[in-house]
């Protein structure tokens, strides 16, 4: 399987991630709005990770980093971010980041965050997050995926279908297995009540 380009720069600078200050969306608002406004470039977001989880209203979760697909110039804004001690997960198809492809669609699905002349900020319609998260499946991104679930009241079947979908969109895969047991348990988790 080829993946579109993609810029991993997790460490951003010589010191490790947890020494970096916390980047808001508001910040990384202000920070793009520059690169704009310094390059003439123009930059189409669409936020994936702890940002994402932020912008949906989780006011207390922090991160470090800003993860997302891009449509601009990847290299150059790495590169900006970078100066400004803010590492970037950026690539220009966020469904190859993983076996399991995105739900088709969820860039149409895509809300608008921010608009500004040369800039756009989007967040995946909370089903497509979910989803997203379910790919990596790690506890921090179950966590995610159920806060945004519970926030936006979206229904396992939701979930179930455009996991479904996902899977019929990937090539197959062994990871095919892990993700439908990953979906079933979250679904069964999202079901019952909170506690």
């Amino acid at each position: 399987m080829i993946q579109a380009p993609s810029i991993r720069e997790r460490s951003g600078c010589s010191r490790r991630p947890s020494d970096l200050s916390p980047i808001t969306t508001d910040r990384l608002a202000a920070l793009l709005a520059d690169y704009v406004r310094q390059t003439g470039a123009t930059v189409d977001l669409l936020l994936v990770g702890g940002l994402a989880l932020q912008a949906y209203g989780a006011a207390d979760r922090v991160t470090h980093d800003v993860a997302g697909e891009l449509v601009g110039d990847l290299d150059a804004l790495a590169h900006f971010l970078r100066s400004h001690e803010v590492p970037a997960d950026l690539g220009e198809n966020i469904s190859g980041w993983s076996v399991i492809a995105m739900p088709p669609g969820y860039r149409e699905r895509a809300t608008v965050l921010l608009a500004q002349p040369g800039l756009r900020i989007r967040l995946l319609h909370p089903t497509d997050f979910v989803v997203a998260k379910l790919r990596r499946g790690t506890d921090l991104d179950l966590d995610d995926a159920e806060y945004v679930a519970r926030r936006f009241e979206v229904h396992p079947q939701a979930i179930r279908a455009a996991g479904e979908a996902a899977v019929a969109a990937s090539p197959r895969d062994t990871a095919l297995f892990l993700f439908r047991k990953t979906l079933d348990v979250f679904c069964a988790r999202i079901a019952a009540p909170p506690g």
